[in-house]
């Protein structure tokens, strides 16, 4: 591979960054072929990619990204594949969790893909112990949809509680209207 080559590969693996509001670093190594077809399979199922790049190609694509990406330094050793989401951040970890439950993985062996990092709207998590806790981020859109519901709530209980008490308003106004009525 030429440094044009080499080059045109950053620059792909840079937009996949820039577009993706999320992706994980994970590490495929020891993977059968049929299972790295599987993991593969369930990502295209799912609307994900991944794809295994070199270390230094995903250095560097990562120093196009802006801020301060050297803690996904600790990642980067070893075989390292990319799975890029651009749905919620939790969506990769929830496929990965999944994808280690239909695997059946007996205990004291660490299931494959291995996650080593992730980044999620400019968060960084490193190791498979964040697994756990990605797989109950909330994306920006969960956030947004909830910060609208509880906006909304507040208003909707104005409006309901001044409708219902405008209907008893003028309900008590007929009926005292009716009574100087048949008074007078």
């Amino acid at each position: 591979m030429n440094r044009e080559e080499k080059q045109a590969l950053v620059d792909e693996l840079s937009e996949k960054f820039q577009s993706h509001n999320a992706f994980y670093i994970a590490d495929a190594s020891g993977m059968s072929v049929a299972k790295i077809n599987d993991f593969r399979r369930l990502c295209f199922n799912r609307g994900m990619e991944f794809k295994v790049y070199k270390n230094s190609f995903i250095r560097k694509a990562l120093d196009t990204l802006g801020g301060d990406t050297s803690e996904m330094d600790a990642a980067l050793k070893g075989q390292s594949g990319v799975l890029f989401s651009k749905e919620s951040g939790n969506a990769p970890a929830k496929l990965l969790k999944d994808f280690y439950k239909a695997q059946a993985y007996p205990r004291g062996v660490e299931p494959k893909p291995a996650l080593k990092g992730a980044f999620i709207d400019a968060s960084i998590f490193i190791g498979a112990n964040q697994l756990e806790g990605l797989t109950t981020i909330k994306g920006k859109q969960e956030l947004l949809g909830e910060l609208i519901g509880l906006l909304q709530s507040p208003a909707k209980n104005v409006i309901s509680a001044l409708s219902s008490g405008g209907n008893k308003l003028a309900g008590i106004l007929k009926t005292l209207s009716e009574k100087e009525e048949a008074a007078g």
